[in-house]
């Protein structure tokens, strides 16, 4: 982490971060808040929001919902701890809650928190969080570990090559935090605007169909922000999708969870 001089918001510690806790009247922006289990992702929400929180179950399901609150350069964050899940194919309930507020909810920002020391496993959730939107921040956490074991990471070509804003953090020492307050603040400003990597179809048919269908989804549920990714799991048989799409709840579950903020 770079030296703070105290000359400025951007170089002060932990870049004008200020913890809310709860103590939040007015919300600018919305952050969900993503990762594999044991990547730390509790560390990252209590450095951003202090040991102050809400937590409840979503609605109808069994699985405990956290919510916090930060302040940066005067601009209110609220910010929503989903569940670790390992991938967004809604297998099990903690997956599909994952998904349905990254994909309905509206988040401004998603935050996908990845374990510096198993990155290639836990890049398949990013992949997956890609797919769905596109304002997305990877904290890659565990930095401390990584240097342990002789592992490093190379944020800047990663960044690159996902077309996120990626930032190096070991949160129990503090270090990044600076970093990636800004970054979440500049993708949910839209001072930074990304270019995720999206899968590319593997021929022509497989494209044509892909499009097509999008087309079909985008026609039948015009609200929907990413009917691309809702296409690519009809496509792959996602049996969920499937019927959320005959009864008509793939339009009720967006309806239903909007929390986004000035972005939505």
């Amino acid at each position: 982490m770079s030296r703070a001089c105290g000359d400025c918001v951007e170089c002060a510690p932990d870049a004008g971060l200020r913890k809310l806790g709860l103590d939040v009247a007015k919300v600018d922006y919305v952050v969900a808040l993503a990762g594999n289990p044991n990547t730390g992702k509790s560390t990252v929400f209590n450095a951003l929001t202090g040991l102050r929180q809400h937590t409840g179950n979503w609605p109808g399901k069994t699985v405990t919902r956290a919510e916090g609150a930060f302040s940066f350069q005067g601009r209110n964050y609220k910010i929503v701890d989903l569940p670790g899940t390992y991938s967004l194919l809604a297998r099990s309930v903690d997956e599909e809650v994952a998904r349905d507020f990254i994909l309905f909810g509206k988040p401004d920002v998603t935050l996908v928190v990845a374990d510096a020391t198993r990155l290639e496993r836990n890049l398949n959730l990013v992949l997956q969080v890609l797919e769905i939107t596109d304002r997305v921040v990877v904290c890659v956490n565990l930095m401390d570990e990584a240097r342990r074991h002789g592992i490093t990471v190379d944020h800047e070509r990663l960044a690159k090559d996902l077309g996120v804003p990626v930032v190096p953090t070991a949160a129990r020492q503090r270090e990044g935090l600076p970093e990636l307050v800004a970054a979440l603040d500049a993708v949910a400003t839209g001072r930074v605007v990304c270019r995720p990597y999206r899968t590319p179809t593997n021929n022509d048919r497989a494209h044509r169909a892909l499009a097509e269908l999008t087309g079909a989804v985008q026609r039948a549920f015009p609200q929907l922000p990413n009917a691309r990714w809702v296409a690519l799991r009809l496509l792959d048989g996602d049996d969920r999708m499937i019927q959320a799409v005959k009864s008509g709840e793939l339009a009720r579950l967006y309806a239903g969870n909007g929390e986004g903020g000035q972005n939505a």
